[in-house]
């Protein structure tokens, strides 16, 4: 369990230091090319969720995460013995901490990576992590004979 503790230590650590060094050297609503045609770093804030939708929802965002935090605590706790399981629920709640710390701290979510070869929204490590995290805890249950809520 601490090596999860650990990781999920050092993920949101990397997301908020990514955050404010973005913060520090790109000005807001400014996007630098780092592969041309495929990625940018920018500097945006997100006052809602993907896309923006629901913008100015804050508070609703703060008591998702922390509902969230709860329930996916609570599953790391349950399962942190199966290594996918817990590593999948790692990542689920260092993103979820990582956006959580900056609608709490700052109103608004930042976001820097661009993918510019298609329409999809600007997003962030610990977005990446929530990301990762879903796509292992799928991989867990597709493997798990005994099932997740056993």
């Amino acid at each position: 369990m601490p090596l999860y503790i650990l990781l999920i230590g050092m993920i949101v650590l990397l997301d908020q230091l990514m955050k404010y060094f973005i913060q520090a050297n790109i000005p807001l609503n400014v996007s630098y090319e780092v592969i041309p045609g495929v990625l940018s770093i920018g500097h945006v804030r997100n006052y809602g969720a993907a896309w923006s939708m629901m913008l100015g929802q804050r508070w609703f965002f703060i008591v998702i995460g922390l509902l969230a935090l709860v329930v996916l605590s609570y599953y790391l706790k349950k399962l942190y013995q199966n290594w996918l399981y817990a590593l999948g629920f790692a990542f689920l709640i260092s993103g979820t901490l990582g956006n959580l710390l900056d609608r709490l701290l700052t109103g608004y979510v930042v976001d820097m990576f661009e993918l510019d070869f298609i329409n999809f929204p600007v997003f962030n490590i610990a977005d990446c992590a929530l990301t990762l995290g879903v796509i292992v805890v799928l991989i867990a249950m597709m493997r798990d004979k005994e099932g997740l809520f056993v």
